[in-house]
C-alpha cells in the first residue's frame, strides 16, 4: 500500500517540480500580448528576477538512488513536459511575428517583443532542443531540428553532438572558452568557427558513405535550405521589417546559448597524452546545484554529468562533488560574464583556488 502511494507520487506530483520550465513561455507570452512597457517582462524576470532570488539559494546536492532512476526513466511525464514546449515555441514564434508586424506599435515596444521572443529562442528554441538532440528515437531528434530551426540554428545539431562532445575543454572546441578570453571574443569565435565545424563534421560523414558533398544527404546543406525557406516564409507572410525583426530575436537566442557555451568549460582543459586527449570527465564543467536555475533550464547546469554520460536524460543529472562549482546559477553567471574585469576576478580566484584541491590537480 505503501509502495503504491510512493509510486503515485513520484508518477505525478514529483516531475510536477519541472512544471518551472514553462516559466519562460509563461513571461514571454505575457510580454507579447500586454505589450508597452510589460514587453519587457520576460527579460526583467529571467535576468532580473531570477538571479535576485538565486543569491539566496544554495541548491541540493543529493542524486537519486538506483531505484528512483529507474521509475523515473518510465515515466511518460518527464518527457511529456519537453515535447510540449516544441509546440509552445512555435505559438510564441507566430504571436510574435503577428505583434511585431503592427506599425502603429512604437520602436521601444518592438525592441521589448523581440527580447522577448529572444528568451524563448535560448530556453526554447536551443536549450531543450539540446536535450531533444541527445535521445535516441528519430522523433525526438526530429522534435530537436524543429526547434534549432525557429532560431535560425541547426547547424548546432551537428557540431554539437559530433564536435563539441568529442573536443570539448580543448583549444580544438570553437564552443569551449579558453582562460583569461572576454565574452565578446568568444562569441564571435565560437559562432563562426562553430558553423565551419559542422560543414567539416558533415563532409566528413559523406566521404566514409562514399556519398557528394552535392548530394541531398548532405544535412548542412538542407539546413540552410530550410533556413531560408523559413526567412522567405516569414518575408512573404508579413515583409522585410519583420523579417528583420525575427532575425534579431532569432540572434539573441543564439547568444544566450553561446553565454552558456562561454560559462559550462572556462579555462577547463583535458591533458594531452601520446597524441590523445583524456576522456572528458566531471573535472571539465563547471557546475551549479542553485534550484532555480536547474529547473528553469532542465538541469543544464549539471553540466559534467552530461558531458560524461551524454544519453543521461535531464531529471537524471547527477550532482559530482569533484566538479568546479560556479558561484550562482547560469542567469547571474551570464550578467557576470558580460562584465570581463569582474568576471576574470572572480572565476580566475575559483580556478587557482580549484587548482589547489586533490581534483583539480588533475586539470590540464
Amino acid at each position: 500500500m505503501l509502495w503504491s502511494a510512493f509510486i503515485s507520487f513520484e508518477r505525478y506530483i514529483y516531475p510536477m517540480k519541472y512544471i518551472f520550465v514553462y516559466t519562460t513561455p509563461a513571461v514571454v507570452l505575457f510580454s507579447l500580448f500586454v505589450g508597452g512597457w510589460y514587453s519587457y517582462t520576460a527579460i526583467i524576470v529571467l535576468f532580473g528576477l531570477i538571479p535576485f532570488l538565486e543569491l539566496f539559494t544554495v541548491g541540493s546536492t543529493k542524486n537519486l538512488n538506483a531505484e528512483e532512476e529507474r521509475l523515473i526513466e518510465q515515466n511518460p511525464v518527464y518527457d511529456f513536459l519537453l515535447y510540449s514546449l516544441v509546440p509552445l515555441q512555435y505559438l510564441i514564434a507566430v504571436v510574435f511575428l503577428l505583434k511585431i508586424t503592427n506599425y502603429d506599435i512604437p520602436l521601444y515596444e518592438k525592441i521589448g517583443l523581440t527580447t522577448a521572443f529572444g528568451m524563448a529562442c535560448g530556453v526554447l528554441g536551443i536549450n531543450a532542443a539540446h536535450e531533444l538532440g541527445h535521445r535516441k528515437t528519430k522523433f525526438e531528434r526530429f522534435l530537436s531540428k524543429l526547434l534549432l530551426a525557429s532560431t535560425q540554428y541547426l547547424h548546432f545539431y551537428i557540431e554539437h553532438n559530433r564536435g563539441h562532445h568529442k573536443n570539448v575543454s580543448t583549444d580544438e572546441d570553437p564552443a569551449s572558452a579558453r582562460y583569461g578570453e572576454s565574452i565578446y571574443y568568444f562569441f564571435g569565435r565560437s559562432i563562426i568557427n562553430s558553423w565551419f565545424s559542422a560543414w567539416k563534421l558533415e563532409k566528413k560523414r559523406l566521404s566514409l558513405m562514399n556519398v557528394s558533398w552535392w548530394s541531398f544527404k548532405n544535412e548542412m546543406l538542407r539546413f540552410q535550405l530550410i533556413q531560408l525557406l523559413i526567412l522567405a516564409l516569414v518575408f512573404f507572410s508579413f515583409n522585410l521589417n519583420t523579417v528583420f525583426f525575427y532575425l534579431f530575436g532569432a540572434g539573441i537566442g543564439i547568444l544566450l546559448l553561446e553565454a552558456v557555451n562561454y560559462i559550462e568549460h572556462y579555462g577547463l582543459r583535458r591533458l594531452k597524452k601520446n597524441g590523445r586527449y583524456e576522456r572528458t570527465m566531471p573535472i571539465h564543467s563547471w557546475n551549479s546545484n542553485h534550484p532555480i536555475g536547474r529547473l528553469l533550464l532542465l538541469e543544464l547546469s549539471r553540466h559534467s554529468d552530461h558531458h560524461y554520460i551524454s544519453s543521461r536524460k535531464y531529471p537524471l543529472l547527477r550532482h559530482f562533488d569533484e566538479s568546479p562549482q560556479m558561484p550562482t546559477g547560469y542567469p547571474g553567471m551570464m550578467l557576470l560574464a558580460l562584465v570581463p574585469p569582474l568576471w576574470f576576478k572572480v572565476m580566475h580566484k575559483r580556478i587557482e583556488k580549484y587548482r589547489k584541491t586533490e581534483s583539480g590537480l588533475a586539470l590540464g
